[in-house]
């Protein structure tokens, strides 16, 4: 069938490659934002009276209150998007792809149009807004990395890329920013997001699954356009379809040689309250935890660095945006790390009869190490306060953080 196969899977992963650099992480563009919505004086009014008497710099430096209310705004987004997660994961388990994504674009969408219609008289619409936003982009981050099933072998290097994509979305806010200094309003910037809901509900429809992607792939799977295709009548398989065939076969042969190659089935509170879960989860937050209060303070930290100077708070804003461009290019390469390992450890378990666990483990071991030495000389970095190192720490901040989320999400696949 013209819809079947590999033009169909490549369509799919490239929309929702786009999906995800487009929409899914924007939150991590929050400097950005921020040096806009300080322009159109949101929060102003929280700023000390004498404010006014003083110089610019000053000005901008002393308005604590101001940055206060921002980091809050993005505490909470940032906090929502970790907290339903969970509720999030089992709505995606229970309802599967087609219900998860519109609960995603309505929440999208009803995040945008809010922030296009808010004022400074309006800001506190703000503290709804933005967790709205980040919740339907982390469900746009959820479904789409399924897709990594229809690729076999390459299943980690797919969900890297995607996280990858989901880091670089933060240069949505970069673009918005100037736009503004463009003279294109905010309002208008938001609203043709909103718009852009009718491409994700088409892709919904067409190019997405109705329930989930299965691992392995069966060869005469169907999805999206071909859904409804199906016949009574036996066809034969295009090229692609026989490739993916024999992956599926490889993975099922490579199981079925070795008793030690059968994996465990184990409950999901087995895994939840395992202590490699929980030691993860450990190591996870903690990194992220950093992150999160390095871009939730960056303008306030770059405002007393430059000593007010909003032309070199921007110059470092738009430095920081476009660095974070590159998560897409960086992730990547964590996820072909552990997919080489992975198969290199498969061959030699073939041999010594070792078990599943076991080669997940030793493919991911050396890319938490990687990725855990790059989040520190981040932190280092960011705790001096010498403002042109900050370009180095902008650096060392996107490539940890790709191989983070990527190596996260890749990491949980394995076992």
């Amino acid at each position: 069938m013209a819809c079947q196969g590999l033009p169909l899977h490549v369509a799919t992963l490239l929309t929702g490659l786009l999906e995800c650099l487009g929409f899914a992480g924007v939150l991590f563009g929050w400097a950005s934002l921020v040096f806009v919505f300080k322009k159109e004086r949101y929060f102003q009014e929280l700023c000390d009276q004498n404010v006014g008497q003083l110089s610019n710099a000053t000005a901008l430096a002393d308005c604590k209150a101001q940055d206060e209310k921002f980091s809050l705004i993005f505490t909470l987004a940032s906090f929502m998007e970790n907290f339903v997660t969970m509720p999030t994961g089992y709505i995606f388990d229970r309802f599967k792809t087609t219900v998860t994504r519109l609960i995603a674009i309505f929440l999208y969408t009803s995040a945008s149009l809010t922030i296009a219609f808010t004022s400074a008289n309006t800001a506190v619409l703000l503290f709804l807004a933005m967790p709205m936003l980040t919740v339907g982009g982390i469900l746009f981050l959820m479904t789409n990395l399924q897709i990594g099933n229809l690729f076999g072998k390459h299943r980690s290097t797919i969900i890297t890329l995607y996280n990858g994509a989901f880091d670089s979305s933060s240069a949505v806010f970069l673009v918005i920013k100037l736009l503004y200094q463009q003279d294109i309003s905010l309002k208008t910037s938001f609203l043709f997001i909103s718009v852009c809901s009718v491409w994700h509900v088409g892709r919904t429809l067409f190019l997405m699954p109705r329930g989930h992607i299965p691992y392995p792939v069966p060869a005469n799977y169907r999805y999206g356009l071909c859904s409804g295709n199906d016949s009574g009548e036996e066809k034969k398989k295009p090229v692609e379809a026989k490739k993916m065939e024999q992956q599926s076969k490889e993975l099922l042969s490579l199981k079925e040689e070795t008793p030690a190659w059968q994996p465990e089935v184990h409950s999901f509170w087995k895994y939840a309250f395992s202590r490699r879960f929980a030691w993860h989860l450990v190591w996870l937050s903690v990194i992220q935890l950093w992150h999160y209060l390095f871009i939730g303070t960056l303008n306030s930290l770059l405002t007393t660095l430059t000593r007010g100077n909003r032309k070199r708070v921007s110059t470092y804003t738009n430095a920081f945006a476009i660095t974070q461009f590159f998560g897409v290019l960086c992730a990547p390469w964590n996820g072909l790390l552990m997919d080489r390992l992975k198969q290199k450890y498969q061959k030699e378990a073939r041999m010594t009869g070792s078990s599943v666990s076991v080669v997940a483990l030793c493919s991911a071991v050396p890319s938490l190490v990687l990725t855990s030495l790059l989040c520190l000389g981040f932190a280092l970095c960011a705790s001096v306060p010498f403002l042109p190192l900050q370009y180095v720490t902008f650096i060392l901040q996107v490539i940890g953080r790709s191989f983070l989320y990527g190596g996260n999400a890749a990491f949980l696949t394995l076992a």
